[in-house]
């Protein structure tokens, strides 16, 4: 094990799954094909929602945001897994682990915070239907989503610079896929309580608190759709509020991974929540937002008839 007298290294070595080779290739195939299905459903649905008059409302605004949110989020830790499985070089400079850590958590934070935002507009939509319009104006909307962009930049931005002034003396070499702050405080020396102590607060709001609006939400609304007594009605609130709870799977893992304490982390926890919350809920998003949905669906299928008519 590499040995450095620095505080900060130039360079950290990612192990990955040094341990376990035989999983590199297989893995490196399934970004490889996963990355671009990610790019091409959210762009896809971005499109659909900006040329689709029917798709202007406050849900699809969301819905953009959220596939942005998710192209970016890939984007992050994708591309350098690819580089990480596909070659022998598994280093990664200082300042590209910590450019990738606040750009990581960023997104990562700000997900959660938006998937809460968008709980609170179908139960507006749903439990207050005859002030949503009011409630939920452009307006509004703007600002919410801004107000939830700025905390997920906040909170990743001071949690980071906080993991990364820790005197780093020991080993350069990452157990994981990618740069990410609990595992950073892992291999820090010196006292590190405060920083899990941060951790954990942040964790805190961006995780516990969406994750506990969401379930109080759709609680309402479960609540609320059962006295619908159209039933055509009541499978169309279902339908539509079904598919958004399935996004609650990003928040299992990410509880496991952050609310505890990084020195209790095993092995090889980091690596497989990360390529989950990190990749198949990106890659899930998509799909749990559009085979559902019929106006979503509806204006895909005019996006392609307009295509190749217009050839």
């Amino acid at each position: 094990m590499a040995q450095i007298n620095v505080s900060h290294p130039e360079e950290f070595i990612l192990l990955g799954f040094a341990d376990h080779p035989w999983l590199e290739l297989p893995l490196f195939v399934i970004l490889l094909i996963q990355y671009p299905m990610t790019m091409m459903g959210n762009i896809a649905i971005i499109l659909v929602s900006k040329l689709d008059p029917r798709l202007h409302s406050p849900m699809y605004f969301f819905l953009t945001n959220l596939s942005f949110l998710d192209m970016c989020y890939t984007t992050s830790i994708v591309s350098q897994m690819l580089v990480n499985l596909g070659s022998s070089k598994k280093t990664i400079s200082y300042m590209g682990c910590a450019v990738q850590l606040c750009f990581f958590h960023m997104m990562g934070g700000t997900e959660c915070l938006l998937l809460a935002l968008m709980s609170l507009d179908r139960y507006t939509a749903i439990c207050k239907p005859l002030h949503y319009s009011l409630i939920m104006n452009q307006r509004i909307c703007v600002l919410l989503v801004s107000i939830v962009w700025l905390s997920g930049m906040i909170c990743a931005l001071s949690e980071a610079t906080v993991t990364l002034q820790l005197p780093l003396c020991s080993l350069n070499k990452l157990d994981h896929l990618l740069c990410e702050i609990p595992v950073l405080i892992k291999i820090a020396c010196g006292k590190k309580n405060a920083n899990e102590l941060t951790l954990f607060v942040v964790c805190i709001f961006i995780l516990a608190v969406p994750f506990c609006l969401i379930l109080a939400s759709y609680a309402c609304i479960g609540h609320a759709v059962l006295k619908i007594k159209s039933s055509e009605g009541r499978q169309k609130a279902f339908g539509t509020c079904s598919s958004h709870l399935i996004v609650l799977l990003l928040y299992g893992p990410g509880i496991s991974t952050y609310l505890q304490s990084p020195s209790s982390i095993t092995r090889d926890q980091p690596k497989f929540m990360a390529l989950f919350y990190g990749v198949v809920t990106t890659t899930l998003n998509p799909f749990i937002y559009t085979l559902r949905n019929k106006d979503v669906t509806g204006a895909l299928g005019n996006l392609v008839k307009r295509i190749f008519s217009s050839r």
